[in-house]
């Protein structure tokens, strides 16, 4: 039997789902270097906001130090402008040719509050993978109703829904615990 339309379709808007966790888990600040850290920062470039990673290379030379080198070195003041500006709370080392920022490390108190904060977002995402299931199952509902598909068949797809559900949460699991531990860690 082809998969229902249905099923691919909240099997795929769960994925993306899983998807925008990690993105959104990989911006917070974990006491290491990461360039993601910097993905929202916008800088002002001839007048028009662009994205720092536009008109700046990001690289990470050791595990604490994000290292921004301007593409164009008429920039450099309007990068670290843009830094402070952010919401990073990381302060621009800037010495003429590359702005440095180191991360500080995390207390145990915030990495818990790091923790804890990665959790809610995971179980918000978890709110999200719900609602695609019940969206789904009603119109599984639907066809059921409009004699598209039998009784046998709703209670089949309904099971293949339960398991598409279950993967994406197990898999949300995994994505938390694995970033709850790099946040716990020394």
């Amino acid at each position: 039997m082809p998969k229902n339309p249905i099923l691919e379709k909240a099997q795929q808007e769960m994925e993306k789902s899983a998807k925008a966790l990690q993105q959104e888990l990989g911006r917070m600040r974990a006491g290491r270097a990461n360039a993601s850290l910097l993905d929202r920062v916008m800088v002002e470039y001839y007048g028009v906001p662009t994205p720092l990673n536009q008109v700046a290379a990001i690289t990470i030379p050791e595990a604490r130090v994000l290292m921004v080198t301007p593409y164009d070195k008429s920039s450099l003041k309007n990068i670290e402008r843009a830094l402070l500006e952010s919401d990073l709370g990381i302060n621009p080392a800037n010495d003429g040719t590359v702005i440095r920022l180191v991360v500080p490390q995390l207390t145990g108190e915030r990495r818990k509050e790091l923790a804890k904060e990665v959790k809610k977002t995971g179980e918000s995402t978890k709110g999200t993978i719900r609602r695609i299931r019940h969206d789904g199952l009603n119109e599984l509902r639907k066809q059921q109703k409009n004699g598209d598909i039998t009784e046998d068949e709703l209670y089949d797809l309904e099971g293949e829904m339960q398991k598409l559900t279950d993967q994406a949460n197990k898999k949300l699991d995994q994505i938390v615990a694995d970033k709850q531990k790099e946040i716990l860690a020394d």
